[in-house]
């Protein structure tokens, strides 16, 4: 979706992966384990997509040279994990291949755990009684232990596949994860995504040392750091610019999660003002501005900021805390 100034849309694009690239074999854009409780998507996939989405906008002529900034929205709790040497290939990308082209070799673990995967509840067990109960865990991660949680992903992989998390340099969230092809560089997870993964103190925005050891070993180091949704992240990648025409100015913002960047485009300013969605998952959703993390209540808290004054569509709009509720559907 490109908009103006005014944040009026000038075009819209999409591509669906079950159509436009059957090669990887997915429905409904994933992977269904046969126990019906794994559920993943090849990072890969959405690589190509990228490919593909940007090439369609070409061949339509589209005007990459006025894009002033972009930024994103990923599907939450979805994890990628990079094998060492990830950064130097996105520095050095050329100009005169696709993305699926050169990146097909930078993933330690292909298949990435997705919001959908509930294969987790030995690893939530465990979180729970390492960290005094279930209700500590919300209380400062903002939630229970959650089963679709990247906290809870990452520590199933790190115990079944250890050798694969030992050659893992970096986990992004999917937000982050293309946000780092944009930028051509590991992008930082930013504060509202981070808080669905049973990781961050949704008080102090910061990693929990608790949490990251009753994890994985090193975690911390392949998470690296937190930043506001809004951080300007840097220019973008030269092989966008070569490749497309893309301003070698443009800013890259901080991507998001599509739960929190719902909730600042429909500017829920009013107190007692929620939202509802029906999608994948039906969602539940508004701000808070005195949270109160339950364990009883099926629902998470996340951390969400408002928008510097450059960022018209939701300055002064978006409260300290959301709460989201859902049920998969």
């Amino acid at each position: 979706v490109a908009v103006d100034a005014n944040l009026a849309v000038q075009a819209e694009y999409a591509v669906q992966f079950d159509t436009h690239l059957p090669e990887f074999k997915t429905q409904g854009g994933v992977h269904r384990n046969v126990d019906g409780l794994t559920v993943t998507s090849p990072p890969l996939m959405w690589v190509a997509a990228l490919d593909l989405l940007l090439a369609r906008m070409q061949k339509e002529k589209f005007p990459f040279a006025n894009l002033v900034s972009i930024s994103g929205s990923g599907q939450q709790h979805g994890s990628v994990y990079l094998a060492p040497g990830t950064r130097q290939v996105l520095q050095r990308l050329q100009a005169g291949a696709p993305l699926r082209d050169q990146l097909g070799t930078v993933f330690a673990i292909k298949d990435s755990p997705i919001w959908m995967d509930s294969s987790t509840t030995a690893q939530c067990r465990e979180r729970e009684s390492a960290m005094g109960g279930a209700q500590a865990v919300a209380e400062l991660t903002g939630s229970r232990a959650y089963e679709r949680f990247t906290g809870n992903q990452i520590a199933k992989i790190a115990k079944r596949h250890p050798g694969a998390y030992q050659q893992c340099e970096r986990i992004s969230l999917v937000s982050s994860f293309i946000a780092s092809l944009f930028l051509g560089d590991y992008a930082p997870i930013d504060f509202s995504d981070g808080s669905g993964m049973n990781l961050m103190n949704i008080r102090t925005k910061q990693w929990d040392p608790r949490a990251l050891e009753v994890t994985a070993p090193s975690l911390g180091q392949r998470l690296g750091v937190l930043v506001a949704s809004h951080t300007v992240l840097g220019k973008v990648n030269a092989y966008f610019s070569r490749r497309y025409g893309i301003p070698a100015q443009c800013l890259v913002i901080a991507f998001s999660g599509d739960n929190p960047n719902s909730l600042a485009a429909l500017r829920l300013k009013q107190a007692g003002e929620v939202a509802i969605s029906l999608g994948t998952s039906d969602t539940v959703f508004g701000s808070l501005s005195a949270p109160k993390p339950s364990a009883e209540a099926p629902g998470s808290i996340w951390r969400t900021y408002g928008a510097p004054s450059w960022w018209p569509a939701i300055n002064s709009v978006m409260a300290p805390l959301a709460f989201f509720t859902s049920a998969g559907v």
